[in-house]
Formats: structure tokens, sequence, C-alpha cells
């Protein structure tokens, strides 16, 4: 599966996703989108690729009343917790375990950080960081998952 944030593609904007960030689409049997999104059609273009969940962002405008805030679901026995903006570094496993207490897996955004880390009881604490904002990264980046039988067997940050 694939994990993407703060994608911030814009309606006539010249941002897009880099080409290899295509590459791990066409392979996606799932995407998940940490918020950021901006716009319906980029929701439309994922979705032509995999099936796709995805979070509300703070700059989605356009996407309030269509995207949750957040969601908690299961992937092939995983129970996954998604939301665009985890907070401070400091107190997130606490924070994130208090939020999302059954969740192994945590996604989020916000910050266009890849961040990988085991957080409190075991929860894994995933952002993708951003495959068209870098920001202070040194690279523009997306997130892969594999799951088998209810275990994340995989969990890679890509460069795109």
């Amino acid at each position: 599966m694939v994990v993407l944030s703060d994608t911030h593609i814009r309606r006539g904007g010249t941002r897009r996703l880099p080409h290899p960030a295509y590459a791990h689409l066409e392979s996606a049997d799932l995407i998940l989108h940490a918020g950021d999104v901006l716009v319906p059609e980029f929701l439309d273009e994922l979705r032509g690729f995999a099936p796709l969940h995805a979070v509300l962002g703070n700059n989605d405008v356009e996407l309030v009343g269509v995207l949750p805030e957040i969601l908690q679901f299961e992937i092939d026995g995983l129970s996954v917790g998604m939301i665009h903006d985890s907070g401070p570094t400091a107190g997130r496993s606490g924070r994130m375990h208090r939020r999302f207490p059954d969740c192994d897996l945590v996604i989020y955004g916000h910050s266009h950080v890849p961040w990988d880390t085991q957080g409190l009881d075991g929860q894994v604490l995933f952002n993708p960081g951003s495959p068209t904002d870098r920001r202070a990264q040194p690279d523009h980046t997306l997130g892969t998952l594999d799951i088998d039988d209810g275990r994340l067997v995989a969990r890679r940050i890509h460069m795109v």
C-alpha cells in the first residue's frame, strides 16, 4: 500500500506528483492519504489507481464535509488510525496512544517530516513526509506499508 500526505495539489497549478511516485501508485492495492489534498479532483485521480482512505488536512478547505478529520479502520486485521496533525514531537507517542488506544498503526502528516517510529505499547507512528513540498527536508518522500495476516511486516520511506 502507498501512504501519502501533504501533496498540496492545486487546481490549475503547476505542482504535480514526481514521476517516481506514480510508479508506486501503479502497483498499489490501497492508498492512504493523511491530509492536505486540497482539491477533490486529486482524490479522483488517486482512486483511479486503487481504493483510497483519506483524512482532512488543515488546508483542505474544499474538502470539509467530504473527508473526515480522523479515521479508524482495519486492513487485513491490522487496526489503523489516521489524522493529519499529530501535534508537536514532544508528547506525540502518548497523545496518539490516547487518541487511538486500539490502533496498531497511526498514520499522520502535516509536518512534512518523514517519520517512522515505535510509539507506546508497540504502536507504530508513521508520517510519509511529502512527495511535492519537502520544506526543510532533504528529499520529497512517500511511504509504503506491507501487511500480512494482521501484521505490519514492512514499512518504508521512499525518496521520490
